[in-house]
């Protein structure tokens, strides 16, 4: 449980990808992230070659709903005798209102903290039999895990239904305060402490406007958590955290007809609520160059360039991620080449696609070497980019960038916890459960050419929000964003995405 939001840590992921950055990572999660793209032969239905399709563990997943509106999902797999149990709230910080930044995320602590039937610490009944327990917090969702042992399945389901009905009764205002406080250090911790932590505020802050839900960070604000009251915080719970607006996900070694039962008796009688709107918001958009200078007491600047992409499971955002492999995974990338190991303007450099679903954002971050002025950095990245995105990846580049995000696509859905955390995420966002299959397509099929369009048509050059740490004093206060006068066109005119 606790953050992460924009911060520096991760506990849990869920669905990215190791070509990614661990900032995407960390974008998208707090606790433990459209136009289409140009294709010649991307096809989100295509079969996977053979090879693929054997490697692909066999899914049987069985989707219900219980009168009350609770969706089920039950995904019995024998390889381990271990059960893990999600359950997904569709309620994330977009979902917040002015003024109430946070509470979403502080939920996340609270439902720890006790509920009528079990009015202490959650984690304490799973400590003797091994169980891995946690929540983590997005902007387009919260969630709640256990992974225990086959034989605990009712453990879990009982605390987990516990806390959705009786947690209100035992709510106090002592809990509030204590875990109100949690929260406000875990943001000094990761974002104002941690050195480049406020970077990720700011850059969401320039991207999009007030106006977007993802304006705001997922951890809140001082001020706004300051100012919740035990009657904010409880209105919110029974706006949000109720059967209809709720997805459980049972996945691992158990006996379907026994869970059935198990899910009727702890679920079915609660209320159901209703299920929550999802926020829909005008797509962001960038008319320029938009230019922040934040200080930090680091020893070395560091530039971040941003533009807005298309959301999760959308076409382009596989591709962004195989790009992101292109540009920064290895010292023979296209960018770290010539930042780091040619003209040694730069210690590190990444890239990396943040995915959402209202809209993603796609990231290129460099940290200066030793005695680098920031402005010759970004002059160099920029012109380093320009030329990595004139030609598409080889047929050597594709292959990597493939391989590696095969090797983590594998891994997750053999893990019973990532396994239910994937398929609820599935059924959240791309409308199915069983959507296995289709979503390694969509990067299997991802030819060069279909890389190189989606680079050239969103990482447009005249078009992004560029944030610059610097050496200096912390809070590390942003100045006010500027427009920057356009970037020189790439030789072969970029067509952005509007």
């Amino acid at each position: 449980m606790g953050t992460n939001g924009f911060g520096p840590v991760i506990l849990n992921m869920g669905m990215k990808h190791p070509i990614h950055s661990l900032f995407a990572a960390l974008l998208l999660v707090l606790g433990t992230a459209s136009a289409e793209p140009a294709h010649t032969s991307g096809n989100a239905q295509a079969e996977p070659a053979a090879s693929d399709r054997a490697a692909l563990p066999p899914l049987n997943i069985e989707k219900y709903e219980l009168r009350n509106g609770l969706t089920v999902l039950l995904d019995k797999t024998d390889r381990l005798p271990v059960v893990a149990v999600e359950l997904r709230y569709l309620v994330g910080s977009s979902y917040e209102r002015k003024g109430r930044s946070g509470f979403a995320h502080l939920f996340e602590h609270l439902m720890f903290q006790g509920s009528q039937n079990h009015d202490k610490e959650y984690f304490a009944p799973f400590e003797p039999i091994g169980g891995a327990v946690n929540g983590t917090t997005s902007q387009d969702r919260t969630n709640y895990y256990e992974r225990v042992p086959a034989n605990y399945l009712e453990l879990a389901l009982w605390l987990e239904s516990d806390r959705m009905q009786n947690l209100l009764p035992v709510l106090t205002q002592a809990k509030l305060d204590n875990q109100r406080d949690v929260v406000k250090n875990e943001r000094r911790q990761r974002y104002e402490n941690q050195p480049y932590g406020m970077a990720w505020v700011h850059l969401t802050e320039t991207l999009f406007p007030e106006s977007h839900p993802y304006h705001r960070s997922v951890i809140g604000s001082h001020k706004d958590l300051s100012a919740a009251s035990l009657q904010d915080v409880r209105e919110f719970f029974q706006e949000y955290y109720a059967p209809a607006n709720a997805v459980l996900t049972i996945s691992g070694s158990f006996d379907p007809a026994q869970a059935k039962r198990l899910v009727d008796k702890y679920f079915g009688g609660i209320p159901a609520g209703k299920r929550a709107k999802p926020p829909s918001p005008e797509a962001p958009k960038l008319d320029g160059i938009k230019h922040v200078t934040t200080t930090d007491s680091v020893k070395l600047p560091r530039v971040y360039l941003a533009w807005h992409t298309p959301a999760l499971f959308a076409p382009g955002d596989a591709e962004l991620d195989l790009l992101s492999s292109l540009l920064a995974d290895g010292k023979t990338s296209r960018l770290y080449q010539p930042l780091v190991y040619k003209n040694k303007v730069a210690q590190s450099v990444s890239a990396y696609q943040v995915s959402l679903g209202l809209g993603s954002f796609y990231v290129i971050e460099a940290t200066a070497a030793p005695g680098v002025k920031v402005e010759q950095l970004s002059k160099e990245l920029l012109k380093a980019l320009e030329t990595a995105l004139k030609t598409p990846p080889s047929a050597d580049e594709l292959k990597r960038a493939l391989n590696g995000y095969k090797k983590g696509f594998y891994s997750r859905v053999e893990g019973a916890t990532e396994r239910a955390q994937l398929l609820s995420t599935y059924y959240h966002l791309a409308g199915q459960a069983d959507y296995l299959k289709e979503d390694l397509a969509r990067y299997l099929t991802a030819s060069a050419q279909d890389v190189y369009g989606a680079g050239r048509k969103w990482l447009v050059l005249d078009r992004y929000a560029r944030i610059d740490v610097v050496p200096g004093d912390k809070p590390g206060q942003a100045q006010k964003a500027s427009a920057l006068p356009a970037a020189p066109k790439a030789t072969a005119t970029q067509q952005g995405a509007q």
